[in-house]
């Protein structure tokens, strides 16, 4: 008995499973509280506008959404979602949860994507013309005053949030980023006015930053662009505008367009002329914005850029050969006021530089002074063009050959017929040869010397002014 009560002791009891009606309730809870939030958010949602393609009245408003040319709208963005009239599946809840965010910077449209758009005599709709992607799905581009449609990437298309990013970041007003030569050419010289920040490392200062996103919002019509200055050089500004390179601290300058474009592609594009004014105290926003000011309204002091700046990468050498260039440059300015101020000494009255000792550099320095006082002197001289400047060589190489002609005269006793004397040839005597063979070496200093003026002569008639 003891055996047969153990083994009952330490069997396995097993229990009933609970009923179903107890959970009836929670179930029909949650199901219920899931069907008043999709209410709820259907009734907070809010509108989106639809553009109408078939009415040919509405040919306004369509190219205001594609392309911002309704100019009482103002600077308007639109977000729009390709979705067909007859569709029977929703709005996406990707571009629906944007829409409801409300803090994109962008007018929120519907649209028929693939309707022949109005006035289009080819019977294009929307997806042709602008070459949307319909494997994005689903298919939303930007446009309005930023130009033709963007279509937005299928990364950004995740969530409401991810879109809401994507389009701050495409539509809100933001530094171009220059890294190579064809960017600083098409996103900031070939622009109206362009102000270039030159940042000293890779991440600007946060005063300097503030100050770009305020007047980016203060000047919209006005391109703002940075570089980093750290790893790139930007020739044929830096040396000519800018003080040299300070690890970490950031220099600004602002370019105005004179005329002319680096777009080839353009029937009357002639060459680029722009000029420029830098920033000459610390980055910050007072000063940046008085001379962003003052380059608008036309007050600023531009300086003519002499040849169309480029992005290289920053080396030792080249830094060193641009040093020595602003170095030149600013001894080149002292030397020129120094030898002006002292040109009525004691030279009778002729005026003597201190630059020019004789050699081929002091007489370019002294040409380059001479230059650069008649400039300042005459504020209304042009730069002659390389054309003209080549009309100027040719037409002096034609009064050279007439200058020859004159003197390449015939002897006075030669007949016109060929008579006596004409054929005759004057032989030197070789006793006054062999008399004057130890002058060779002063007849070669000479050649020296006329080359040394003609290369004078050429230079002086090319830069003339």
């Amino acid at each position: 008995m003891a055996k047969t009560k153990a083994a009952t002791k330490g069997g396995s009891k097993r229990e009933k499973p609970p009923a179903l009606d107890q959970y009836k309730k929670p179930i029909i809870g949650v199901a219920l509280a899931i069907l008043a939030y999709y209410v709820l958010k259907g009734m907070m949602a809010k509108e989106i506008l639809r553009v109408d393609m078939t009415a040919t009245s509405n040919e306004l408003e369509l190219r205001d959404v594609l392309f911002g040319e309704d100019s009482s709208t103002g600077n308007r963005n639109y977000a729009v979602l390709c979705y067909p009239e007859s569709a029977v599946f929703p709005i996406s809840s990707v571009f629906q949860d944007a829409a409801n965010d409300g803090s994109a910077p962008a007018q929120f449209r519907v649209m028929d994507c693939d309707i022949p758009m109005p006035g289009s005599d080819e019977g294009k709709t929307v997806i042709g013309r602008f070459k949307l992607s319909k494997k994005t799905r689903p298919v939303v581009f930007v446009s309005g005053a930023i130009g033709e449609p963007k279509q937005v990437p299928a990364k950004y298309l995740k969530t409401g949030a991810m879109l809401t990013k994507a389009l701050k970041n495409l539509l809100e007003p933001k530094a171009e980023k220059i890294e190579t030569t064809q960017d600083l050419r098409s996103k900031c010289l070939d622009k109206d006015v362009c102000a270039l920040m030159l940042k000293g490392s890779k991440v600007l200062p946060k005063y300097a930053k503030d100050a770009v996103h305020k007047l980016v919002v203060e000047h919209p019509k006005i391109t703002f662009a940075a570089v980093d200055s750290s790893v790139l050089y930007v020739k044929g500004v830096e040396a000519e505008f800018l003080e040299e390179l300070v690890p970490g601290m950031p220099r600004f300058i602002v370019f105005q367009k004179s005329s002319g474009t680096t777009d080839k592609t353009k029937v009357d594009s002639s060459r680029l002329k722009t000029t420029a004014v830098a920033l000459d105290v610390d980055v910050a926003y007072g000063p940046m914005s008085n001379l962003v000011a003052s380059v608008v309204s036309g007050t600023a002091t531009m300086t003519k850029v002499s040849t169309t700046p480029t992005i290289k990468t920053r080396t030792k050498k080249l830094e060193k050969t641009e040093n020595e260039k602003r170095l030149r440059s600013k001894n080149r300015e002292s030397g020129g006021s120094s030898s002006s101020s002292g040109g009525g000494g004691a030279g009778g009255g002729a005026f003597q530089s201190t630059d020019n000792d004789g050699s081929a550099a002091g007489r370019k320095a002294e040409r380059d002074r001479r230059r650069a006082e008649h400039r300042k002197n005459n504020p209304n001289y042009k730069e002659k063009t390389p054309e003209e400047i080549q009309e100027m060589e040719r037409q002096r190489r034609i009064r050279m050959e007439e200058e020859s002609k004159k003197w390449n005269m015939a002897p006075e006793d030669a007949d016109a017929d060929g008579g006596e004397g004409a054929g005759d040839e004057y032989v030197m005597d070789e006793d006054w040869d062999d008399n004057n063979n130890g002058d060779d070496g002063d007849d070669e200093e000479t050649d020296d010397l006329d080359e040394d003026d003609d290369e004078e002569d050429l230079d002086d008639v090319l830069d003339l002014d």
